[in-house]
């Protein structure tokens, strides 16, 4: 099969073209390096991408931007892809404020674009979407909670093991990042369901694993695990260190992604985490972190 996928040089992509390119696929690669842009040197993923050529057998890259509707159309129609992950975003609440053009271009339009080549030039293929659990905005926080020594936990029996994909993403506040990735879960489905495509969204928590190029306001673990074994200072932004984060390594978000292409279906929304059992909060992350570095 030809895998197309976004975002490759990144944590979700570049793991995703290993997963399929393992498999004996032929991989096509779409990226610009526009989290450098986002987030300066720290955010570079130029490395990665010189992996990926050096090591994948039938790995073939383009340096595009998604945001270019008429190069994201001609791509397609050229290659026309056996499924299509699509994991390139403007990652970060935070940048998104300042840079709200960008944020919406790259997030929604640019999603948009791919839809509508997938729509036109190979419709029968799989589409996988990178959402985010962000698109449930600040809805979860109203949810009664309970202290512990090191984390906040629901206080209610309905949510003991998290919020389900019917969770309202209505009447809350996301943050224009979070309105952003909206936009574009919402187009996903829409394209499932209106014209009878095999499209999914993998509404994401803490991604991690060991391609991420982690900065302060994106990538949580790899940035924790940076500031530890470099002995720089870790900021934590409110809620004591308490607030707890679902945590996914890359390799089996890839492995759910291959599921989906194997079996595909139209309109899907998936929660992806590790599930309870492989939480922890910022104080706990802490105490790991410390566990493995001795530092």
């Amino acid at each position: 099969m030809k895998i197309l996928v976004t975002g490759s040089s990144g944590l979700i992509g570049s793991e995703v073209c290993t997963y399929f390119s393992k498999q004996g696929n032929s991989i096509h690669g779409v990226d610009n390096n526009q989290r450098a842009v986002f987030f300066g040197k720290q955010g570079d993923t130029t490395w990665r991408l010189k992996e990926l050529k050096n090591s994948l057998s039938d790995f073939s890259h383009h340096q595009l931007d998604i945001r270019e509707r008429q190069s994201v159309l001609d791509l397609i129609k050229i290659i026309k892809p056996d499924a299509i992950v699509h994991t390139a975003a403007q990652p970060s609440h935070d940048k998104a404020a300042s840079i709200p053009f960008d944020d919406f271009d790259v997030n929604a339009v640019g999603t948009l674009n791919l839809l509508e080549a997938t729509r036109q030039f190979c419709t029968d293929s799989p589409f996988v979407h990178m959402s985010t659990n962000k698109v449930y905005g600040d809805g979860p926080n109203k949810i009664k909670l309970k202290e512990f020594d090191t984390r906040w936990d629901y206080d209610d029996p309905k949510y003991e093991n998290g919020i389900s994909e019917t969770f309202s993403i209505d009447q809350c506040k996301h943050s224009l990042f979070g309105a952003s990735k909206v936009a574009a879960d919402i187009m996903v489905q829409e394209y499932g369901r209106y014209f009878g495509m095999a499209t999914c969204c993998l509404r994401g928590g803490c991604l991690t694993g060991p391609s991420h190029s982690g900065v302060e306001l994106h990538g949580f673990l790899s940035y924790l695990v940076k500031c530890n074994t470099e002995g720089k200072t870790y900021k934590v932004f409110g809620y004591k260190g308490k607030q707890v984060r679902d945590n996914i390594h890359s390799e089996d978000v890839a492995q759910f992604i291959d599921c989906f292409v194997k079996s595909p279906r139209f309109g899907e929304v998936y929660n992806l985490g590790g599930g309870k059992a492989n939480s922890c909060s910022i104080l706990e992350a802490f105490e790991i972190c410390e566990s493995f570095s001795g530092r």
